[in-house]
């Protein structure tokens, strides 16, 4: 309990007189939150074009740019709305070993929207890599997830769309539908994989390393 006291001291020295912030936030909520364990609601289809929506999914392609995301979900903004945005460079792959982006079948996904999405298995296939959430910073753990998946539902145009996804973008999606229902990875992780993943730069640093939750 002494660990939990000095940590909120840290943080209220942060900002002195801050005061609360509204969603839709341009941080990433961490776990805790109660907006992380709530079913979203869906949008109305004839609301997606409305401007509340509208400045959500723009707030949502900014909080990814901001963290260097390739998923983000309305919750994690603190809004319980069935939106989610996902996306991965070339440049985010190049930052990975040519050997890991072959094993987790890693590909390019441009800037994709989906609104009131729906999530089908086309592949029942499961598939175990380590995986992360900006909502519980700094930690990763073995997940497993479906090889193949397909989504539905509207894109910010209110448009229908649909899209197959195999592999890491499956992963990704299926990672970001779990948002939308109140679940979090740490909910289905192989429990004696989590680690931190900066545990030997703790190690190097004598325990002097604070692990960040900001870009």
């Amino acid at each position: 309990m002494g660990v939990i006291r000095k940590t909120l001291n840290w943080y209220a020295k942060l900002s002195p007189g801050r005061g609360r912030t509204s969603p839709p936030y341009e941080h990433v909520v961490q776990i805790g939150d109660p907006t992380l364990r709530k079913a979203s609601e869906p949008v109305p289809v004839d609301t997606i074009k409305n401007s509340e929506v509208q400045t959500l999914i723009k707030r949502l392609e900014h909080v990814l740019n901001k963290y260097g995301s390739v998923g983000m979900s309305a919750p994690q903004i603190g809004v319980n709305k069935r939106i989610f945005v996902m996306r991965h460079t070339s440049k985010e792959i190049s930052y990975v070993s040519p050997a890991i982006v072959k094993m987790r079948g890693m590909s390019v996904i441009p800037l994709t929207v989906f609104v009131n999405p729906k999530l089908k298995v086309i592949d029942y296939t499961k598939i175990i890599h380590a995986e992360g959430c900006e909502s519980v910073r700094s930690f990763s753990a073995d997940v497993a997830r479906y090889k193949k998946v397909e989504i539905t539902g509207y894109n910010e145009e209110g448009e229908k769309t649909q899209q197959i996804y195999v592999d890491w973008p499956a992963r990704i999606a299926q990672h970001e539908m779990d948002h939308l229902d109140g679940k979090l990875y740490t909910d289905i992780m192989d429990r004696k994989t989590l680690q931190c993943t900066c545990w030997e730069e703790v190690n190097l640093s004598k325990g002097r390393v604070a692990i960040p939750f900001v870009p």
